[in-house]
């Protein structure tokens, strides 16, 4: 493996996370309706997970999804499920106050947890990875290169996100938010829940 290999892959990487979706959305709401702390965390848990199945992408999970579809079927469909569930929270308590930014260890902790299970419940994730792991690396890594990618990918997403959600985070962008929060929260509600029909009903 070479320099430029890790390269190719962050660039493939970093256009991912541009292009619209829940994770990019999520972290966008975090941000703004709690503050950059909510948002970093929120990110870290995506980027945890992301990482991950790009660790399983290179361990070949996406060989086991194909020998066992109903693995597959069943991840994907929790997935969609915890989406919706997530839009139905955003769309109910779009006109609720938010909570003061930036707050306590717990909110942190449960920013986290959401980011992390938002990207688990999206298996497409490690087929995405498979196949730009194949097109970018050479076949014959080794343990300690697959571990290398692996925290690359982690400081990328989590670099990425820490960024965004400190350039979000300023007093005129949250003023913004919470001026349009009730339009803004149902917006991203109804995103998020057709992200999850098209993930649910997808093959």
């Amino acid at each position: 493996m070479e320099i430029g290999h890790l390269i190719a892959f962050n660039l493939v990487l970093l256009a991912a996370m541009a292009s619209p979706g829940p994770a990019l959305l999520l972290a966008l709401r975090a941000t703004m309706a709690s503050g950059r702390l909510a948002g970093i965390a929120t990110g870290a848990g995506l980027g945890t997970m992301a990482a991950l199945w790009t660790g399983a992408g290179l361990l070949g999970l996406d060989a086991m999804f194909t020998l066992f579809p109903w693995a597959y079927v069943i991840l994907k469909t929790g997935g969609a499920l915890y989406l919706l569930y997530i839009a139905w929270g955003m769309w109910r308590d779009a006109r609720q106050p938010v909570a003061a930014p930036d707050g306590n260890a717990p909110r942190l902790r449960r920013a986290f947890g959401t980011g992390f299970l938002v990207n688990l419940g999206n298996p497409k994730s490690v087929l995405f990875a498979a196949s730009v792991l194949v097109v970018v690396f050479p076949p014959d890594l080794s343990l300690v290169e697959k571990g290398l990618i692996v925290l690359n990918h982690l400081f990328v997403e989590w670099a990425v996100y820490t960024v965004f959600a400190l350039a979000l985070s300023t007093a005129t962008a949250r003023a913004g938010y919470l001026r349009l929060k009730p339009l803004l929260d149902r917006i991203a509600a109804g995103v998020l829940a057709l992200l999850g029909l098209r993930l649910l009903f997808s093959r």
